[in-house]
């Protein structure tokens, strides 16, 4: 079988304005998270599939992240399938950190990727 390629993007070349969505665990998105995300937990992801087909309704693509990649592509890659277009940011937090893009906490505390 070919597969092809999962689609990704780089951390720096997300729209500032673009659609984060964040497979993270609730403790990672407490320490830092991308101000805006939809945060939909791996865990929880297709009981909550839905708010993600909301999120994309008027087109716009889902940029989706977790720390380092690999939830995020595993997510990437079901979205896809049903039809959705989604891209893996690449590295994840860690390279959103990298790439000195934006983090924000709930309670105002300096954000970081746990």
């Amino acid at each position: 079988m070919n597969f092809a390629p999962l689609p990704s993007i780089e951390a720096a070349s997300v729209p500032a304005d673009g659609l984060v969505v964040d497979v993270r665990e609730g403790d990672e998105w407490v320490a830092g998270h991308v101000e805006g995300a939809l945060h939909i937990p791996m865990s929880d992801f297709v009981a909550r599939f839905g708010e993600v087909t909301e999120a994309v309704a008027d087109g716009r693509r889902a940029h989706v992240m977790c720390r380092v990649g690999g939830r995020s592509a595993q997510v990437t890659q079901y979205l896809v399938q049903q039809g959705i277009d989604a891209v893996n940011i690449n590295g994840g937090m860690l390279a959103w950190q990298s790439a000195g893009r934006p983090m924000v906490t709930e309670d105002g505390s300096p954000a970081f990727v746990l």
